[in-house]
């Protein structure tokens, strides 16, 4: 998958700064995932964030207006991705997006669970057999309404 220019500049200096996106995020008062969306061109900054994390990065202050302009969200191109770890999600919802679908739709109704007012959170879950990898999504759930 190839990537923006400058998501290439931001990741290319983070890099080289040896910054976490967790560390970033504390910087910015934001969580590490938010800041690779923004990374990645998927999260609109303010101006106050962009000037701190170019600043943070060591990157010309003229990236800002980049940071705070309103993105095309979800332009993954291929749509259906071919890097291993992006896959397992594409292949997740293959096996349980329906189920998923329906076990929301019986607690809560005919809906959807909102990717605006969302939060994403990854965690590192120690385990003997092999760490795990555990994603919390928490969405706002949207009932669709009868007119």
């Amino acid at each position: 998958m190839a990537v923006s220019p400058l998501s290439a500049s931001l990741l290319a200096a983070k890099q080289r700064l040896g910054l976490s996106f967790a560390e970033l995020g504390a910087r910015l008062e934001r969580d590490e995932v938010w800041v690779a969306a923004l990374f990645y061109g998927q999260a609109t900054a303010t101006p106050e964030q962009a000037a701190t994390l170019l600043a943070l990065l060591e990157l010309d202050g003229s990236l800002a207006a980049h940071l705070t302009t309103y993105p095309v969200k979800g332009a993954l191109d291929p749509v259906i991705p071919t890097d291993p770890l992006l896959y397992r999600f594409y292949e997740i919802l293959q096996v349980y997006g329906l189920p998923l679908k329906d076990v929301i739709q019986e607690k809560f109704g005919d809906g959807i669970m909102s990717a605006i007012d969302f939060t994403l959170h990854v965690d590192k879950v120690e385990d003997p057999k092999g760490d795990r990898v555990k994603v919390t999504m928490n969405g706002k759930f949207l009932p669709y309404r009868a007119w």
